[in-house]
């Protein structure tokens, strides 16, 4: 794994940790009643075919995805298990800034990526753990 991946890579998990345990940079700076989203990257029509996800032209991407976490709209992020695509739950105003997001990432703008993207409604399971009958 080259070092900026690494680096993403880590820091993905630590700002995971970090929002599971409530205290993430990114979920501090969203706003509690701002929509969030959940874009699912796979790969496009320039994807490299035969190379791994860590031999893709994504160092653009981790850039972006690295300045959304420190404008506090990333709220976690990472690539799948397989290396066939990745993930990012983020939060936006609405469906036209969710929409412009995901289309200024490079991977996008160079279709190395396609994606989905939907948002997302959290159930927050602490609280209904917290009032179910035990």
């Amino acid at each position: 794994m080259s070092g900026d991946r690494r680096e993403f890579v880590q820091m993905s998990l630590a700002g995971l940790s970090a929002m599971l345990a409530g205290g993430s940079a990114g979920a501090q700076a969203t706003k509690p009643e701002q929509p969030s989203f959940l874009v699912v990257y796979r790969p496009g029509p320039r994807w490299l075919p035969g190379k791994p996800l860590a031999e893709q032209p994504l160092r653009e991407h981790g850039r972006y995805m690295l300045d959304l976490y420190k404008r506090g709209v990333m709220r976690i992020a990472g690539r799948f298990a397989d290396g066939s695509g990745g993930a990012m739950l983020f939060g936006a105003d609405d469906d036209a800034g969710a929409q412009a997001i995901v289309a200024a990432d490079p991977a996008v703008v160079a279709e190395t990526f396609t994606y989905e993207l939907r948002q997302w409604a959290f159930v927050d399971w602490a609280s209904v753990a917290k009032r179910a009958p035990a």
